[in-house]
This record gives C-alpha cells, structure tokens and sequence, in this order.
C-alpha cells in the first residue's frame, strides 16, 4: 500500500495502530458523491454505534478550499470564541469481533491524489485488508420502494465473492471514484456500495438510503448491525412522505409512473449505475420543489440514527 502521507496526523501510537481485529476501512464524503446526506450519516451511523476513538486527522489546510467550506466559529461559556475547522477525521469503530477504520470526511477541493494516497496509507498503518465507500446519488426512483443498492469492486474475484457488479459509467467522478482507481493502482482491494435518492425529495436526510447503504455493508462484511431504530425512523419517513404526497395530484401519479417502472424492472438495477451528471431528468415535476418544503421540517426533526 501507498505510504505517502501528506497533512496526517495520528492521535494514537503506531503499536496501537497495528493490532487492529480483522479491519477494513470504510469511507463516506460530503459532497457531490452524498445525495441527501445519506452516504456520510451511514458512515456516521457507524462511529455513533460502536466503541469509537478517534484515532487520525488530515489536516485540511492543503485540502480544503475555506471560502467555500467556511471554518465555524462558537462561543464557550459565553465568553470564549472557538473555531471549528473542517476535517476529515479517522475513528476506530469496535462492533462485535472487529475493528472498523472509519473516514468521516469532506469532498476535497484540492490535491485529490495526494490526499487518497493520504487514505492508503492509513490504510495500510492499520493493516486493513480491504477499503469501502458509502456513496449517493439522485435517481429517478420511488420513496416507497426499498432502495436497491449497487457496488462495485476493483477485481472479478471481489465482485464474484460479494454479489457486486461491474459499474457501467463513464463520465465525471468524485472522490469516491479517484479514491478507487488510487486502491486499484495501488493494488489494495476496494468495494464500492451506491444508494439511489428519489430525486423528488433530495432535502437531507434520507433514513431509508442510509438504513440500505447499511444493510448491504452489514451483509457485505457478515457484520451484525442492530438497525432496529434505524427501520423505524425510515418507516416514519416513508409514512410522512406518502401523507405529503397523497396531498398532490400531480406528485402521487407521479411516483405511482416510478413505482410501475420500478416494479416492472427485472435486473434490481435500474436508475443506480448512474452517476449524479449522467442522470436525465425527463419527468421532473414542477411540484417537486413544494414537496420538498412540506417535508423540510419532518426531515430537518429526524435522525438516521434514532
């Protein structure tokens, strides 16, 4: 694995950071590759549910450009000014028999491949076996059905072992993708896990593909995750969207057209090898935008992880 490590800086000692149980890396970033958030409250999801220690951070002054991901400041104790920067944090995430390295981050502004090479070479410190992202797109695909969750790996053997499929994209890629094509090059084994969000109702968050990202790592890894509250909080979102959108006409045929297409779709794939530019938008509803606004509160209350 790549040792490059440029803006890292580690918070444990390194014999702690190689005795690590059976780990894999697991990585979800904010941004174009993070429809309705739901890719990196999963990646959150995972550091709320487990013994979790931060353990590196990349520095993002390299990395990240400020004036577009402002830096925030905050009073403590009402007197004391404090800034919070931006950050791409590392948390060692114990559930059950294993150790998870989880990557909690931003998109990068800058120096892509400097910064995945940064990624690697955590790594390899931790003697992961294996890297996995969470990502989310905008798909022209019904609330109402379970999401279908597409993956893809970096070699035939991964995919036959796990179910996954060859990504068919070409186009414009985010961090995810140069993040996979760096594991590739580096020969470090790689797995990709893709969520689609009903473009309809985009506003963060989406419990239902974050509860999907997690169910499809869970069977990935053979990893027990009590999602329990999590289904419950997707049942709800479901349940407030189907209110809102039985209030309008135009949006329940709508996604009545999706779920029949949806429903009619014998490959489990439809709409989710896409990514966020190569979609079109053809039956885009005017009315999606008031949708969004009926759900805004709702959302803006609910919790992925609850």
């Amino acid at each position: 694995m790549a040792a490059n490590a440029e803006g890292l800086r580690w918070e444990h000692q390194a014999e702690e950071r190689g005795q690590l149980l059976h780990p894999v890396l697991v990585a979800a970033f904010e941004g174009w590759n993070d429809a309705a958030d739901a890719a990196s409250n999963a990646a959150s999801w995972l550091t709320q549910h487990g013994t979790t220690v931060r353990i590196a951070t990349i520095e993002p002054e390299a990395n990240i450009d400020f004036q577009a991901r402002r830096p925030q400041v905050e009073l403590i104790g009402g007197v004391t000014r404090h800034v919070t920067w931006p950050s791409n944090d590392f948390f060692r995430v114990h559930i059950e028999n294993r150790d998870l390295v989880v990557l909690r981050g931003i998109e990068p502004n800058y120096q892509w491949r400097s910064f995945c090479r940064t990624v690697l070479a955590v790594a390899a410190e931790t003697k992961c076996s294996m890297v996995v992202t969470f990502g989310a797109l905008l798909a022209d695909v019904p609330h109402s059905r379970k999401a279908r969750i597409t993956g893809t790996a970096t070699d035939p053997e991964l995919i036959a072992r796990f179910g996954l499929n060859r990504s068919r994209y070409e186009g414009p890629t985010g961090i995810v993708g140069v993040l996979h094509d760096m594991c590739r090059l580096s020969g470090v084994s790689s797995a990709s896990l893709w969520a689609p969000v009903p473009h309809y109702i985009a506003s963060p968050p989406n419990p239902a593909a974050t509860l999907a990202l997690l169910e499809r790592f869970s069977a990935l890894l053979e990893l027990p995750l009590d999602l329990q509250r999590l289904e419950a909080t997707a049942a709800a979102w479901r349940t407030k969207v189907d209110e809102v959108a039985a209030g309008d006409d135009d949006v329940r045929t709508y996604v009545e057209q999706l779920e029949e297409r949806f429903d009619a779709d014998d490959d489990s794939d439809a709409g989710t090898h896409a990514g966020p530019d190569e979609l079109t938008w053809k039956d885009r509803l005017a009315s999606g935008d008031e949708l969004a606004r009926e759900l805004e509160e709702f959302l803006r209350d609910e919790r992925p992880d609850e």
